[in-house]
């Protein structure tokens, strides 16, 4: 099985150049089977690693003392069966001395696998105290999971709202402060590479065209995140460029939905060095089409939720030396649903809304990282500049008497204009020793612009802004971060870390209206506080790790804005809250590695939950809605044979008792969190053999189960949930070319996925979002 990494830390000083010595690394490395050793030798200097479980056997050399990474990975694969080359400043592929064919999917990775950075450093999954977990790109491939949505059945404890593409939410551990997207920040905090991509926005759904692996940190990231890593971290890490050869790949999808428009995707990269070790590019490309499978009776058209996607993303990667590296990365989407995806009991996949109700959501990005390593430790600088504009327009009709009475219909239109610049230095060490440590400093500067608008619409005659709300914030933040570990005797390792934070809001807004007076509002916030982090772990002789750590996450308070009458002052801010988390857990194998079990049990104090709501007339408002205690229980299950078959599982339990009810919110609130169902899992099993001349055949069945919860924190609102997704897909590959022919819903399930698609729903009308129908589909992929 391959065992991919992407460096945290992604250039490590590799390559020898007359201009600089190649650096001296302390390695100690015990002699245990080749995948092992090579691990223990990637996570010593920080680099990538691909492919070690190409290397079948056992080294017998053991590794003790300081020498270039070049000399200990040939001393330690000496006589192996196997070879390794440098493909890019801190990436090394080991691969078995056969012919090597072209790259294709295999079957999915037993868990603990994959080396991550979900750390700031390249570390074993499995040897962290950290519930961390990652799907390599050879298992997102097979699985055909092409965005979040799609591959968070893979990982326990990861859920994403339905309420279609771009305006989703993820979720982790069940820590959900409300179905809707609104003024508070995000309780995951979604990475692209080093650089964070949203901030109070519904997850960019970002497609994974050409990327190493997707990594997920559960539970709160405060200490080395910062704010709006509350509930965790999802990270996508990208593919960097290989400095020592051309390749390309191109894959094309079509596929026809029951009752539906077809559907197609097209995408691929190219990669190529410019100057040979030194410098080349790798572009990806993507456009992808999902059609439309709901009819509006109203407006009489039909499948009006198609939904296009497309983007790009170039990277440029030099090595002048071996100490230094830098990597420039420009990328951008471009997403537009042509109308939402809700209906409602009865009319099956029909609806009648009276206009229809597009949503777009872009984003755009450029980063610089600058690294330079010492033998001793690595010095990185992540700079970023996010644009991320997104938007919706609404039926707003049933509420439309509250601000004219010259209007047939009307609507709802709210905008964002976000623009991010962020700045993360940090120095982390290298080498074997029982010492390790990591020392940063962060800056970010937010500018959000965010009018609302409501529009009297008559038949011929242009929209009519009737209300208005033209707001601005401005959001600073500065903090300090470190963590030390040491492990005091064999096998015993305790860690301490925490950041040091101050975070400047400021609100601008104007409200306009025809029916009421206008007003203003100028309003500075100040957040400053410190988010420590405490861990102790121990690793068995076999490997098998037990640990046991205390986190805290946080997210700065702010101000409402919005409504044709002002909120009583009791409402016009909310609070700062924080989520306190303690967890033991373990990570286990056994069978010769072939069963994997990483599990954890937590317990969350999450104090002023911030969420997002709202008011009678539909206008969104943030409040803190009370106290929760969440006690829960999350485990992944993987093992595989020699025959070829493998199996994944994974799933979640907790239980929530909420407190403190806010009366200025509610009188009592729901024992449970809005969109967090008590049990949810998934699996994938998975058969893979050579049938004939140099064919692989894989089968795959995937199944994700999300069970039943509340769309608020009222306890009078139906429940949603309680459906299964399911697919099936059959993969025939030959050297560089594939062919897989899929199906989603296969049962053709209809399941109410997500009860809530528009706020301007006064008269409390139940509204679901049904599955996607039966969609039978094909894939074809050719490399070079």
């Amino acid at each position: 099985m391959a065992v991919a990494a992407t460096c945290a830390l992604a250039a490590c000083g590799l390559g020898e150049t007359a201009a600089a010595a190649p650096a001296r690394i302390r390695f100690h490395v015990e002699p245990k089977p080749y995948s092992e050793a090579l691990i223990d030798v990637a996570q010593q200097a920080n680099v990538t690693l691909i492919g070690a479980g190409a290397c079948a056997g056992t080294s017998r050399t053991r590794l003790v003392g300081a020498m270039t990474l070049e000399t200990a990975l040939s001393r330690v694969l000496a006589g192996a069966p196997c070879s390794w080359r440098l493909i890019a400043p801190g990436a090394v592929e080991v691969s078995a001395l056969a012919r090597r064919e072209a790259p294709r999917p295999l079957s999915p990775a037993t868990v603990g696998e994959v080396l991550v950075t979900a750390t700031k450093r390249v570390r074993s999954a499995r040897e962290l105290a950290v519930a961390v977990s990652a799907v390599p790109r050879d298992q997102l491939r097979a699985t055909g999971a092409s965005d979040a949505g799609e591959a968070a059945g893979q990982l326990a404890g990861v859920l994403a709202t339905n309420l279609g593409p771009g305006r989703n939410k993820l979720l982790l551990r069940g820590l959900s402060d409300g179905a809707y997207t609104g003024r508070a920040r995000s309780v995951v905090a979604t990475y692209l590479d080093e650089l964070p991509v949203n901030y109070n926005a519904p997850d960019p759904d970002l497609r994974l065209v050409d990327v190493e692996r997707v990594e997920v940190a559960r539970g709160p990231q405060g200490a080395l995140y910062g704010a709006g890593s509350l509930s965790g971290v999802y990270r996508i890490v990208t593919r960097k460029p290989d400095l020592n050869g051309f390749s390309a790949e191109v894959r094309a999808s079509g596929a026809a939905t029951q009752g539906g428009d077809p559907s197609y995707a097209i995408e691929g990269f190219i990669n190529a060095p410019v100057l040979r070790d030194d410098l080349g590019l790798r572009l990806s490309a993507y456009q992808e089409v999902q059609g439309g499978y709901l009819d509006d009776i109203t407006q009489n058209r039909s499948n009006v939720d198609r939904t296009e996607r497309r983007g790009a993303r170039l990277i440029l990667l030099f090595q002048p030396n071996d100490a230094w590296m830098v990597s420039l990365t420009a990328a951008g989407q471009h997403l537009r649903s042509d109308d939402t995806h809700y209906t409602t009991p009865g009319l099956g996949l029909t609806r009648s809304v009276r206009i229809q109700e597009p949503h777009v959501n872009d984003i755009e990005l450029a980063t610089a990282t600058v690294k330079h390593s010492w033998g001793w430790a690595e010095l990185t600088s992540a700079t970023g500049f996010v644009r991320h504009a997104y938007g919706s327009l609404y039926d707003a009709t049933a509420t439309q008497h509250n601000y004219t009475d010259r209007a047939k219909t009307s609507a709802y239109s709210e905008r964002t204009r976000a623009k991010m610049l962020v700045e993360d230095l940090y120095l982390t060490s290298r080498g074997a020793g029982p010492i390790e440590w990591l020392a940063g400093v962060y800056a970010s500067d937010t500018s959000l612009h965010s009018p609302t608008e409501f529009l009297a619409q008559n038949p011929n005659l242009p929209n009519v802004p009737v209300y208005g709300d033209n707001r601005h914030d401005d959001v600073r933040e500065v903090a300090a971060y470190a963590e030390l570990s040491y492990e005091f005797t064999p096998g015993w390792t305790v860690a301490a870390g925490g950041r040091v934070f101050s975070i400047r809001s400021r609100t601008r807004s104007e409200v306009v209206s025809e029916r009421f007076m206008p007003r203003s509002v100028d309003r500075v916030a100040r957040f400053a506080s410190f988010s420590p982090k405490l861990s102790i772990q121990h690793v068995f002789g076999d490997g098998d790790l037990a640990y046991a750590v205390a986190s805290e996450g946080y997210r700065s308070g702010g101000t409402n804005s919005g409504g044709a009458n002002p909120l009583p002052p009791s409402r016009a801010t909310f609070a700062p809250d924080r989520l306190r988390n303690y967890e033991v857990g373990v990570k286990l194998q056994a069978l010769d590695r072939r069963l994997s079990l990483n599990s954890a049990l937590f317990y969350d104090v999450w104090k002023d939950i911030q969420t997002d709501q709202f008011r009678n007339s539909g206008i969104p408002y943030t409040t803190n809605a009370g106290d929760a205690h969440i006690v829960g229980l999350e485990a992944e299950l993987g093992y595989r044979t020699d025959s070829g078959f493998a199996i994944q599982l994974n799933g979640r339990l907790s239980r929530t008792r909420t407190t403190n009810a806010n009366p200025d919110f509610t009188s009592q609130l729901s024992e449970s969190l809005p969109g967090a169902p008590a049990i949810s899992g998934g699996a994938v099993l998975s058969y893979e053999r050579e049938i004939f001349d140099d064919w692989t055949m894989r089968l795959i069945a995937q199944a994700t189960y999300v069970g039943r919860s509340r769309v608020t924190f009222d306890a009078a609102p139906p429940e949603m949930g309680g459906y299964a997704r399911t697919k099936l897909s059959a993969e025939f590959t030959h050297n560089a070319l594939g062919l897989q022919i899929f199906v989603i819903n296969p049962l053709n399930d209809f399941s109410d996925t997500f009860a809530y698609g528009n706020p301007f729903n006064p008269d409390q009308t139940r509204q679901i979002t049904p599955q996607r129908p039966r969609t039978v589909g094909v894939t074809l992929s050719a490399a070079m």
